[in-house]
C-alpha cells in the first residue's frame, strides 16, 4: 500500500525541487517528452505532489532516463521546470540510497 505524505514536496526542498506545486499535470511536458515513457514525466511530478515517496523510490530507475533536454521546461505552461525536478528527484533518491 502506498502511503501519502502530503509534506513530501516541501521535503525535496532541501534538494532544490521547488516548483512541484506549480504543475496543475496538464500532460504537455508528457507530449514532448522525447521518451515517450509512461507519462514520464507528469507521472512522477504527480507522485511527489501527493507524496508517494515509495512510488518514486520504486521507480527510481525512469529519473536516470531523462537526458535533460529542456523541452518540457521550454513548454510547461505554468513554469513548473519539470527538467528540475527530475534532477532534484535524482539527488533525493541518491541521498537515500547513501542513508540505506
Amino acid at each position: 500500500m502506498t502511503q501519502v505524505n502530503p509534506e513530501f514536496a516541501e521535503k525535496l526542498e532541501d534538494f532544490g525541487v521547488d516548483t512541484t506545486t506549480d504543475c496543475f499535470n496538464c500532460g504537455t511536458c508528457a507530449a514532448i517528452c522525447p521518451l515517450i515513457y509512461e507519462h514520464f514525466p507528469r507521472k512522477i511530478i504527480r507522485y511527489v505532489q501527493i507524496g508517494a515517496k515509495d512510488r518514486i523510490l520504486d521507480n527510481y530507475e525512469d529519473l536516470w532516463k531523462c537526458l535533460h533536454c529542456g523541452l518540457c521546461i521550454q513548454t510547461c505552461p505554468r513554469e513548473a521546470d519539470p527538467g528540475d525536478i527530475i534532477m532534484g528527484l535524482r539527488r533525493f533518491v541518491v541521498d537515500q540510497w547513501r542513508r540505506s
